[in-house]
Formats: structure tokens, sequence, C-alpha cells
């Protein structure tokens, strides 16, 4: 699955992993996204949202 919002286009940030010794590794921080049936334009779709979206109402749902 896209790890990018279809809504507000949140995706994928990359940054370090920082060790005691001061190291540092590459890592990312993933959205939580989730696949649901939503209203999209009158019509029932499946779309990749975030739940920041979800909860802030930006999504209707479909039943």
């Amino acid at each position: 699955m896209a790890h990018v919002c279809e809504v507000c286009a949140k995706g994928e940030l990359a940054g370090n992993n920082v060790s005691h010794s001061h190291l540092k590794t590459r890592r990312s921080w993933k959205p939580n996204i989730q696949r649901v049936r939503a209203v999209v334009d009158g019509e029932v779709k499946r779309i990749n949202v975030c739940t920041r979206c979800l909860r802030s109402g930006k999504v209707q749902r479909a039943l």
C-alpha cells in the first residue's frame, strides 16, 4: 500500500536514528494510512486516508 494520504497528501518522512555514541543511521516515519470506503463526488470509492483526516472529518465514510 502506498504510504500517502489521498486527501492531504501526507507521506513518508525521512531522518536519522541517533545512538548514544552519536552514530547516525537512516530511518523513516510512515503516516497511519487506512484503506476506507468513502463517499467521493457522490459515489462510494476505496481510498487511502490518514487517521488525522478521518478523525477531523475531512472524509465522509460510506456505510
